[in-house]
């Protein structure tokens, strides 16, 4: 298993509603429910609410590169703009 850990800033939607993020843990390992041999797990978290306040995603790991290329491509595009 590999696992990183990040502090981060942001919101995620749960089952309750809105709450505030402030980690994110990606990991690459054999997936909970994807259907595949070894998938990118990535859980946005704010461990201090508990485990309702987590979104969860798993990808194949050619989902995840894309993913990646775009979180990339769309913060380039928005460099320098007033959104």
């Amino acid at each position: 298993m590999i696992l990183e850990k990040a502090k981060i800033d942001g919101s995620g939607k749960g089952a309750g509603g809105w709450f505030t993020l402030n980690q994110i843990n990606v990991s690459y390992d054999h997936p909970f429910h994807a259907p595949y041999d070894h998938a990118l797990s990535i859980d946005f978290v704010n461990e201090s609410k508990g485990l309702d306040a987590r979104v969860a995603v798993e990808l194949s790991p050619e989902s995840a590169k894309k993913l990646a290329q775009s979180i990339l491509s769309a913060l380039e595009q928005g460099k320098g703009q007033n959104l």
